[in-house]
């Protein structure tokens, strides 16, 4: 590994994104604009402090899946990767520069979105600004760790899109967040308990319930962090250099 290479990567995606408006759109406005649907779509402010939470950090999830997904095959597809590849770079040098801008792009995307919850939506919030901070940036690079990790399978932009139900909408329905974990089957509990977003979706309930940072919210962030050092690993060792 090697830091220069890792913070080149870094600045070359960072540089490529601020040009890209229309990406940026979708990182920055997309998650600010389901919340202020989610907001007027329930009129009683006692159920949009319940329910969102747990979705401050589901959006910026699923919409840093589907651009880091996206992203990386653009790569892959340009010949930029396999241009690349032929220095004297690793495959993890790649994937933490595109983890570091990613992640940057991640924490501002939750201080936006979280600033318009906060203010302008009027989220009540219980629990610690800090730890609901800490969980959605986090859920934010579990779906970019996802994301890069599921774009080793697709050949096409739209093959990588068409992953997001197969990764995302199954957790989506098992996480917890229509149905208690504790009320499903015991197969499918069984299935939730190994779903790094059943954690995002516990520790956002956790900082709903209590202002303080509980041994479950300390579980739960080991767990996601965990998953995206996993998937960024996965990753690594699937990355390849052309999409064919």
């Amino acid at each position: 590994m090697s830091a220069a290479v890792t913070f080149a990567t870094m600045r070359r995606i960072l540089a490529q994104l601020k040009h890209d408006h229309r990406t940026l759109a979708l990182l920055i406005g997309v998650p600010t604009l389901l919340m202020i649907l989610l907001r007027y779509v329930f009129d009683q402010p006692a159920a949009f402090d319940r329910i969102g939470p747990m979705l401050l950090g589901l959006f910026p999830f699923t919409v840093m899946f589907v651009v880091a997904s996206v992203a990386t095959l653009r790569e892959r597809t340009s010949g930029t990767l396999e241009r690349l590849m032929t220095m004297p770079l690793g495959k993890l040098d790649l994937l933490l520069g595109y983890a570091l801008a990613f992640g940057l792009l991640a924490l501002v995307q939750v201080a936006v979105v979280l600033a318009v919850s906060l203010t302008w939506l009027g989220l009540d919030l219980n629990g610690s600004l800090a730890s609901l901070v800490l969980v959605s940036l986090l859920d934010a690079l579990l779906g970019m760790a996802l994301g890069l990790f599921a774009s080793a399978f697709a050949r096409t932009e739209f093959q990588a899109v068409q992953f997001m139900p197969a990764f995302v909408l199954p957790q989506l329905l098992l996480c917890g967040l229509i149905v208690p974990r504790g009320e499903m089957a015991s197969w499918l509990q069984a299935i939730a308990d190994v779903l790094p977003l059943s954690y995002a979706v516990e520790g956002m309930q956790e900082i709903s319930a209590s202002p303080d940072f509980t041994g479950t919210l300390a579980l739960d962030v080991s767990v996601i962090a965990a998953f995206v050092v996993v998937a960024l690993l996965l990753g690594a060792v699937t990355l390849r250099r052309r999409s064919g």
